[in-house]
């Protein structure tokens, strides 16, 4: 489906459970940087999410995928700009009873900065290896593996893998306070994290899992940043957690 916001095209997939309800809670499920809806990680959660008796929303983001925008001209406040047109895309279908929020890495922050702005309509928050760094980081002056003087903000900045984000991207990412939004949101929240992901040390998703009021931290061993070595254990944990907190589930 393509979804209009602003005037910018979001494609997105609703992903159906085979036992359909007449009412059924709903995911937004959203990718990281450089990331897209048709990860594996992002359709191994959506198909487990199914089998769960939860339909997914899954969009790709501005300057992401088959969606409008352009990459280096990306920031936080476009994806949660969007993040919350989907969210309240959500809430309207006539099928959905409610509405829980899921993201990995870059999409696992929006979706913690999202649940906090929506904290009284979002029913549970899954952020899958969150990068819950990047606003402290860009404020010290070292992101995505590129050093900086934070006060003088270059007009570009070449990422690891040689992609080029507009300075702007930095600028964002320096107002947003990670902590206040987590202290805003007491729903219940899950956090799955690898141990030995080496591109958001799981020593911030530690801290972040301590801080929320109501938060489960399952932590992968020996996993990487995408769940490539036990993505099975990433699945398991997210089925658990959903059996939990909607018991009327399928799983």
């Amino acid at each position: 489906m393509i979804l209009n916001c602003d005037g910018l095209r979001i494609q997105a997939d609703l992903d159906m459970p085979e036992k359909k309800a007449d009412k059924m809670p709903l995911v937004v499920l959203i990718h990281g940087f450089t990331g897209n809806r048709q990860e594996r990680h992002i359709l191994a959660a959506a198909k487990t999410m199914n089998e769960c008796g939860f339909a997914v929303l899954r969009p790709d983001m501005y300057g992401h995928g088959e969606s409008d925008g352009k990459f280096g001209e990306h920031t936080l406040y476009k994806w949660l700009t969007q993040a919350l047109f989907i969210t309240d895309y959500a809430r309207s279908l006539p099928f959905v009873s409610e509405v829980y929020l899921c993201g990995h890495s870059q999409g696992g922050l929006t979706v913690i900065l999202t649940a906090a702005m929506k904290q009284d309509q979002i029913a549970g928050l899954m952020p899958l290896s969150p990068a819950v760094m990047i606003p402290e980081q860009a404020r010290a002056g070292t992101l995505l593996g590129t050093n900086f003087d934070p006060c003088h903000v270059p007009d570009s900045l070449h990422t690891w893998d040689g992609l080029v984000l507009n300075g702007n991207y930095i600028r964002v990412a320096q107002t947003i306070r990670v902590e206040d939004a987590v202290d805003a949101y007491k729903g219940p929240v899950l956090i799955i994290h690898g141990a030995a992901d080496d591109a958001v040390p799981i020593s911030f998703a530690t801290r972040t899992a301590q801080r929320y009021a109501n938060c489960h931290m399952d932590v992968i061993p020996e996993d990487d940043h995408c769940f490539n070595r036990h993505l099975d254990l990433m699945t398991d944990a997210l089925k658990a957690w959903l059996l939990k907190v909607h018991p009327a589930g399928d799983c």
